[in-house]
C-alpha cells in the first residue's frame, strides 16, 4: 500500500490544498491516452487507481490511521496537524493547544475500490461523534472531530452523510461534529506515522488505556 517513494515524499511536503492538487494532476495524466503501444496503455490505464484525497480528524491520529490504513481503496495515509494558525507545528506546539491545529489523517484513496461516502461510513464508527474537543481519554481542542472538506462534492457528501446519520443513529445524544473547509495540512513527525507499526506494544497499551473500544461499544454497539 502507497506511492512510490519519491512521489510520496513529494506529497508530504506540500500544504494540504497543493497536496490534493498533485493527487489530481496525477489521477488526469494516469488516465491520458499514451502515443505508443495504445492497447497496452488502455488496458494499464484501466488498471490504475483514480486518486482522491480525505482529510479527516476522529482524535488521537495514531488510532485513526490504523484504522484507514487497513481500508481496501486505500492507497496512503499520513498522520498531521490541520485547522490552525502555525506553520509547519510541531507536536509539541499542538499537544500543547497553542498552534489552533487538531491531530488529523490524509487519506489518499482509489475511489473505483471506494468512495468518499463509505470513507465516512468509517469513520462516524470509529468516532464518538457526540464529544466536543475530546475523543475518549483524550481532552483539548486538538483532539476535536472535524470532517474537513474538499470542495463542494465533498461538502455534500458530507452534510448528506451526517444528515443520515442523525436520522439512523442508535443514541440519542446529537452530533457534534463539524464539517469545514479543508485548509493547510502538515505531515506529523516520522515517529509518529504508523505508530501502530513503529511501537506496537505502547500502542496496543495506550489504546486499551484510552477506553476506546468500549465507548465504541456503548455507541454502536460492536
Amino acid at each position: 500500500m502507497g506511492a512510490a517513494p519519491t512521489q510520496r515524499r513529494n506529497l508530504l511536503a506540500l500544504p494540504f490544498a497543493a497536496a490534493v492538487a498533485l493527487v489530481t494532476a496525477r489521477a488526469s495524466a494516469a488516465a491520458a491516452p499514451g502515443a505508443s503501444a495504445p492497447a497496452a496503455d488502455s488496458a494499464a490505464s484501466r488498471a490504475r487507481p483514480v486518486r482522491e484525497v480525505a482529510l479527516l480528524a476522529g482524535g488521537c491520529f495514531w488510532t485513526v490511521q490504523a484504522v484507514f490504513d487497513r481500508v481496501d481503496g486505500v492507497l496512503a495515509t499520513t498522520t498531521g496537524y490541520a485547522g490552525g494558525s502555525v506553520r509547519n507545528p510541531t507536536y509539541e506546539q499542538v499537544l500543547g493547544g497553542r498552534s489552533g491545529h487538531v491531530e488529523a489523517v490524509l487519506i489518499e484513496f482509489d475511489v473505483r475500490r471506494v468512495s468518499y461516502t463509505q470513507l465516512l461510513d468509517i469513520y462516524w464508527r470509529n468516532i464518538d461523534p457526540t464529544r466536543e474537543n475530546q475523543q475518549f481519554c483524550d481532552i483539548g481542542r486538538q483532539y476535536n472531530a472535524v470532517i474537513f472538506a474538499l470542495g463542494e462534492s465533498q461538502r455534500a457528501a458530507a452534510e448528506a452523510s451526517k444528515t443520515a446519520l442523525e436520522r439512523s443513529k442508535p443514541f440519542t445524544a446529537r452530533i457534534r461534529t463539524p464539517i469545514v473547509a479543508g485548509g493547510e495540512f502538515f505531515p506529523a513527525e516520522e515517529e509518529h506515522q504508523r505508530y501502530f507499526d513503529q511501537s506496537p506494544e505502547r500502542y496496543a497499551q495506550y489504546v486499551r488505556g484510552c477506553g476506546r473500544e468500549r465507548r465504541l461499544r456503548e455507541l454502536w454497539g460492536r
